[in-house]
């Protein structure tokens, strides 16, 4: 066989797995592009028979109910989200430089505990908050939810930024002690500022994770006066059980900010969860 019969095959080869590729991934994504065709159909037109592959005559109205209806759920979603991402960066880091650099007496133990916590269903978390929460007075409050969300992501970061930081140089912290850095100076000025890459990664799990809560909103602020959007969605379902588009378009809306802080931060995430997987 020929060079250039071989290059043509390599080629062959590659144009099918991308197709493959592109294929499957279609399928995966249709739900979403259906999701937001439905959210620019009319009402009239939901019912057609077959179902219209594209929104032909396209309308704003489930929009518009969304901007009506949801922005409070949504403000109420950024701010858990943002709080969530800060308590878990602020208890995970020091944690994981802990962990990684300063090798405390049974770390060994305490990472398994931790991995071993994610494990846990999430039900069972927000049955033991809700008889906790019951005697606090943090039923149906934004702190509650935080902190509870917070028990999901902290574990997680722990492991992140402790794979992470122990690809730091020992030589570099060893440098900061001689010049007199004690090891919160050492961790606040060295270790976090070269850590970025783990914590954008532990930050955006977070937020995701808080966003897209429903176990811990549904069990401990359910009727309260600040709700999550995944509570609106659900209230607005039984609701408007018949306003499709209107359905869709919180379903889209609610989706945005997910997708658009996950496109923006892939690499570094990319950089952040593979930390740690090769040792030089």
């Amino acid at each position: 066989m020929t060079s250039a019969q071989t290059v043509l095959n390599r080629r062959r080869r590659g144009g099918g797995k991308t197709a493959v590729g592109v294929l499957l991934t279609a399928v995966m994504l249709f739900p979403v592009y259906w999701m937001l065709n439905v959210s620019l159909t009319r009402d009239q037109d939901m019912r057609k028979s077959p179902p219209g592959l594209f929104p032909a005559h396209a309308t704003l109205e489930g929009y518009r109910a969304v901007v009506g209806q949801q922005l409070p759920y949504l403000g109420t979603s950024l701010v858990i989200g943002l709080g969530t991402v800060a308590l878990t960066v602020a208890l995970a880091a020091p944690a994981g430089y802990a962990l990684a650099k300063l090798r405390p007496r049974g770390g060994g133990i305490l990472s398994f505990v931790l991995l071993a916590a994610q494990m846990i269903p999430g039900i069972i978390m927000a049955m033991g908050f809700y008889a906790i929460y019951l005697s606090l007075g943090l039923l149906q409050s934004v702190p509650g939810l935080i902190v509870a969300d917070s028990t999901l992501a902290v574990p997680f970061g722990v492991l992140i930024f402790t794979a992470f930081m122990s690809g730091i140089p020992d030589e570099l912290i060893q440098a900061a002690q001689m010049d007199g850095a004690r090891a919160l100076r050492t961790f606040w000025s060295i270790v976090l500022p070269m850590s970025r890459n783990a914590v954008v990664t532990v930050s955006l799990f977070a937020f995701l994770w808080s966003w897209s809560d429903f176990v811990f909103a549904s069990t401990l602020a359910s009727g309260g006066a600040h709700q999550p959007i995944t509570l609106g969605i659900y209230h607005y379902i039984g609701n408007n059980n018949q306003e499709w588009n209107a359905i869709m378009a919180t379903a889209v809306v609610a989706s945005l900010p997910a997708a658009v802080i996950l496109v923006l931060a892939q690499r570094y995430v990319a950089a952040g969860v593979t930390a740690g997987a090769v040792k030089d």
